[in-house]
């Protein structure tokens, strides 16, 4: 879907005989010289770089060179047609800001090398980087690669500005570092990175472009390539089961709603964590309509659903040990057609409860209950993860920073926060509570979908909650980072992809929750 896929590949080969398009080293804040002893001609040309003044290594600076231009006849010049330094500042920040600085640095990379049109990279990694080498290449790959990221799929002709080249051979060469750990971080890297390039295609894709039924096809596809086990709930089968949410939902559109579920199993007696994505392919908001400016941007309802989807992609290539995993997909659009949900209507969501309705808008919530009720009753999991762009409020709160967290657990919040922060996708923890649910109660039913103008990610939250029991439970409000996420050289405009890489983190470290624990 975007234009096309990069190769990267680790390379022992000599960096001076490298003659592709763009041999790129790093330099530490007021460095005489490069950490590898391997750049000898580019550490004698960093000094006269540096007496000029427009390049000293500080975070984000950047400088290019042509080598062919600096005649030296005591060692040989590197034969790459330029030589791109990049600064790194001083390594005086906690570990996290670190790993961001390099995933900075590869997106920054990403920039220049389209701006000169290179194609062909060769990346020497910095050898006294505070970091292993592992996390080094990964964190290097991440940047490199989602800041090399295009979608021009329904573009039938290109400006000439969107011509710029995307890198598409990147080699790296270890500069000194263990050479195992430099190719384990960068495969880790690579698989992250493709996930979070497919969750940005889905989203990027319009309400005519990605239905539930491409959902259900595309994991009907990485299934098959990875080995997951795959399935999907048709209409019949809700009604049967009695998802009222999903179903409400989807009275007013013409295409049929499905619940996608896809498995990583690794062994019976390992615990199982359930992911759960809002799947919402278009909002119009149904009946309760949303105003029309901005409304083209509802594509973007399936981010949820995009990332849980994404991520088991990328559990799968990773081959993560020591958990099972399941995700869930409610898939449906929300539109405004002759049968759609009405304000008043009352419904019952899987396992009964009932639910009248006061705004159509809050219709995410309906799904995501359905979905949570099913696959906590279903697979049994040791703790489960919603994410879903829920609500407008969270975006009031936190603007485009910061993902909301509430959760029913502490452990769990620690665990995805620190996820969160390593990954570079932030999460602020929101409270939860009687005195906030009190504001669902309804006259008629068990409980309203809204409450009313204040609190409204913690009330849609709450509602959530009515359905997980006391299930271990993390709800992810990614409606202010889903698209527009905070401005970084890897974050392209619209849809970031937010989730896959805090999961993966989080799945690929997860820590038996102590159950016994104090519960919020």
């Amino acid at each position: 879907m975007h234009m096309g896929q990069e190769t990267i590949n680790m390379t022992l080969e000599d960096p001076h005989g490298f003659a592709g398009d763009l041999l790129v080293c790093f330099v530490e804040e007021d460095a005489l010289t490069l950490d590898s002893e391997i750049l000898g001609g580019v550490n004698r040309a960093l000094p006269r770089i540096k007496e000029i003044g427009d390049f000293n290594g500080k975070k984000d600076q950047t400088f290019i060179y042509y080598p062919t231009l600096i005649s030296d006849d005591q060692e040989p010049i590197p034969r790459a047609k330029r030589v791109l330094l990049v600064g790194l500042g001083k390594q005086d920040d906690e570990i996290n800001d670190r790993r961001e600085r390099l995933r900075m640095a590869g997106g920054t990379i990403a920039r220049q090398a389209e701006g000169v049109k290179a194609r062909d990279l060769l990346v020497v990694l910095p050898r006294e980087y505070s970091l292993d080498a592992a996390e080094i290449a990964q964190c290097l790959v991440e940047g490199l690669l989602l800041g090399n990221y295009r979608f021009h799929m329904y573009k039938t002709t290109l400006k000439e500005e969107e011509k710029a080249a995307r890198m598409e051979n990147i080699a790296l060469h270890p500069g000194g570092l263990v050479e195992e750990a430099v190719h384990k971080g960068m495969i880790a890297g690579k698989i992250g990175s493709e996930a979070v390039c497919a969750a940005r295609d889905m989203a990027n894709r319009p309400g005519n472009g990605w239905t539930p039924h491409d959902f259900a096809e595309y994991a009907k596809k990485i299934s098959k390539k990875s080995g997951l086990k795959y399935k999907v709930l048709e209409k019949s089968a809700l009604q049967k089961l009695g998802m009222g949410g999903i179903l409400a939902v989807n009275q007013g559109s013409a295409q049929p709603p499905k619940l996608v579920i896809v498995e990583y199993r690794v062994s019976k007696k390992l615990p199982t964590v359930l992911l759960v994505g809002k799947g919402l392919t278009f909002d119009s908001g149904g009946i309760s309509a949303k105003p029309p400016a901005g409304m083209e941007s509802m594509k973007y309802d399936m981010s949820g659903g995009a990332a849980v989807l994404a991520a088991m992609q990328a559990i799968a290539g990773s081959r993560i040990s020591g958990i099972n995993v399941v995700a869930l997909i409610p898939a449906t659009e929300n539109m405004p057609g002759p049968e759609a949900l009405k304000p008043g209507d009352i419904i019952t969501q899987y396992g009964g409860k009932t639910v009248e309705i006061i705004n159509t808008d809050a219709e995410g919530r309906l799904i995501m209950a359905d979905a949570l009720g099913y696959g906590i009753a279903t697979y049994q999991p040791e703790a489960v993860i919603d994410l879903a762009t829920l609500t407008g409020a969270v975006i009031v709160a936190l603007g485009h920073h910061y993902t909301g967290l509430l959760a029913n657990n502490d452990q769990l919040a620690a665990q995805l926060t620190e996820a969160g922060v390593q990954a570079g996708e932030p999460l602020w923890r929101l409270p939860l509570g009687p005195e906030y649910r009190k504001l669902l109660d309804s006259r008629v039913a068990d409980l309203k979908n809204t409450g009313d103008k204040s609190a409204g990610t913690i009330t849609a939250a709450c509602y959530l909650q009515e359905f997980v029991g006391d299930t271990p439970w993390a709800h992810l409000d990614i409606a202010g980072t889903a698209w527009d996420f905070t401005e970084k050289s890897y974050i392209p405009k619209g849809p970031s992809g937010i989730g896959v890489r805090t999961l993966v983190g989080l799945l690929n470290n997860w820590q038996p929750l102590n159950l016994s624990a104090a519960q919020q």
